[in-house]
């Protein structure tokens, strides 16, 4: 055997296998096997020794058996390879899907294993019964057709429950009646391969020639999914065989109080095995599409108009404010790599009429099924295409694409995270030198806040406890009743409720500390203190 590969080797042994299984359980002499076999496959014609020795392996396994011969007949090629625990290239070979469609018990049936999975059978969307050998090459146009930029790619597969149920009944029969027996223990101790890996190992190789690339864990994902009628009924018997396999582990009595005894088992297995008897009517329905993971865009926004608020704003079919943050950041994100849709989020938010100034407020934009894939340059394209816009609503600082972690490191200083202000406050009374140093010296603050009553419409009645951190005043040059307000205070204060009382239902107030009535004009937000997205 001299000059033959171990791919081709193993191809040969793995379809020799099949054959004679096949052959012997129609009732041929396995002897009279040998010159067929290398008739059938030229590759083996200048190995009769290796054709000899898979008819001498083959023979030694129980081929008179029922169960065999219901099986080689019931399942298809690819089915027979992983319940001999075959793996590797060998399923990607075109000629499984038709290998002994001469024998007539064999012709234009659903494998009752794999339910048409593993021979390329199927019913699409018209409900039409399609057999398609060139599946990798459909898949591989509708990628192509998409257009998606990708170095690798990973493949999904999803098949109905009743398949894996089949599997598991027919392998608990086979190890329940000839677990002791040596050619068992010897060939099939190491069980079969899954359905899913079966057609994983059809489809990667020729996907990942005719994609130019190596399948790997990645952003890119071809998901494959298949569906049945039986799929509920297999849901039961899945839950039945488990029930039964809890029941036999802890020993449990039947219903005369006994133990179950090796009969009833094997009863069991054998009545596990009943849907090979069951000729199967109707394929998998199949679907596939191929997509990408979502990227996340992490960074800071700087808001200068008071007539942009942060996400969309729609009342009434009508648009509140000129634009908004979300439109105009994620907007330009999700266009420059021909995504499907985005989601913005950030830590907090600020009212339509705040500005968002210093710093800037940490934010993410979660883009999904782009087509192109980001790079550092490329984002930092988007950061200048933003800034440089003709009107000069928002600023982007730090753009960059981030991962979870950052997602993370967002969300758990959100909670923590304290925030400085700038209001511009009236009151209703000259200003005295003793009102800056009342309020300067108010450090840690509690202040209790009922539900403002602006936002009570759309927010539950709660009271809530914050603090005041500290405050500074900056008068306005000729003027006795305005000042500034520079304040530090915890996440989640309502600020201009702060200010003027909202009608006591805050308490402390910048009004009640004073002696006065209070207004808030202006208000912007100048820090917010949170690690993420600084640089």
């Amino acid at each position: 055997m001299h000059g033959i590969s171990p791919l081709r080797q193993t191809t040969i042994n793995a379809r020799s296998k099949i054959f004679i299984i096949r052959s012997i359980a129609l009732n041929e002499d396995v002897q009279e096997l040998e010159d067929d076999l290398t008739d059938i496959f030229p590759p083996m014609r200048r190995f009769k020794q290796a054709a000899t020795l898979c008819v001498k392996v083959i023979s030694i396994l129980p081929c008179n058996q029922k169960w065999l011969i219901r099986l080689v007949i019931c399942v298809c090629g690819r089915c027979i390879l992983r319940l001999f625990g075959v793996q590797g290239r060998v399923y990607a070979s075109p000629s499984l899907s038709s290998l002994f469609a001469t024998i007539p018990t064999a012709q234009n049936q659903l494998c009752r294993l794999c339910l048409g999975i593993l021979q390329f059978t199927y019913s699409d969307n018209s409900t039409t019964l399609v057999q398609n050998d060139n599946l990798p090459l459909l898949i591989a146009h509708t990628v192509k057709r998409h257009a998606y930029q990708f170095d690798s790619f990973f493949l999904e597969v999803s098949i109905p429950p009743i398949i894996l149920d089949n599997d598991n009944s027919l392998r608990s029969y086979m190890k329940t009646k000839y677990g002791s027996q040596p050619w068992f223990q010897e060939d099939l101790h190491i069980g079969c391969v899954s359905t899913k890996d079966a057609l994983k190992f059809s489809l990667l190789y020729p996907l990942e020639n005719l994609l130019g690339c190596k399948s790997s864990m990645g952003s890119f994902r071809i998901r494959l999914t298949y569906s049945h009628a039986e799929a509920s009924k297999g849901n039961e018997k899945c839950s039945e065989t488990a029930e039964r396999c809890k029941r036999r582990k802890i020993g449990e009595s039947n219903i005369d109080g006994e133990r179950p005894s090796s009969s009833s088992l094997e009863n069991d297995s054998s009545n596990s095995c009943e849907f090979l008897l069951e000729k199967v009517n109707e394929a998998c329905h199949f679907t596939y599409f191929c997509y990408r993971t979502p990227f996340y865009f992490g960074g800071r926004y700087l808001k200068y108009s008071r007539n942009v608020s942060q996400t969309r704003w729609i009342i009434d079919d009508e648009r509140m404010g000129e634009a908004s943050v979300e439109e105009i950041i994620g907007g330009n994100i999700v266009q420059a790599f021909q995504g499907d849709s985005y989601k913005f989020h950030a830590a907090g938010r600020e009212d339509i009429d705040v500005r968002m100034l210093g710093p800037g407020r940490p934010f993410i934009v979660e883009v999904q099924n782009t087509r192109h894939i980001p790079t550092e340059l490329s984002v930092k394209d988007i950061e200048k295409t933003i800034n440089n816009m003709e009107n000069k609503l928002v600023r982007v600082k730090n753009l960059k694409l981030v991962g979870s972690d950052g997602w993370n490191l967002m969300r758990e200083g959100e909670a923590e995270k304290q925030k400085q202000y700038a209001a511009l406050v009236w009151i209703s009374r000259p200003l005295k030198d003793e009102d800056f140093q009342c309020v300067s010296s108010l450090k840690d603050l509690k202040v209790l806040q009922r539900t403002p009553i602006r936002v009570l419409h759309r927010r539950s009645p709660l009271k809530r406890e914050k603090i005041i951190h500290w405050m500074t005043t900056e008068t306005i040059a000729g003027s006795s009743q305005y000042f500034l307000l520079h304040l530090c205070t915890q996440a989640g204060t309502y600020i201009k409720e702060f200010v003027h009382g909202d009608l006591g239902r805050t308490h402390p107030s910048i009004g009640s500390i004073l002696g006065c009535r209070a207004e808030i004009l202006q208000l912007d937000v100048t820090d917010i203190k949170m690690e993420c997205f600084l640089t």
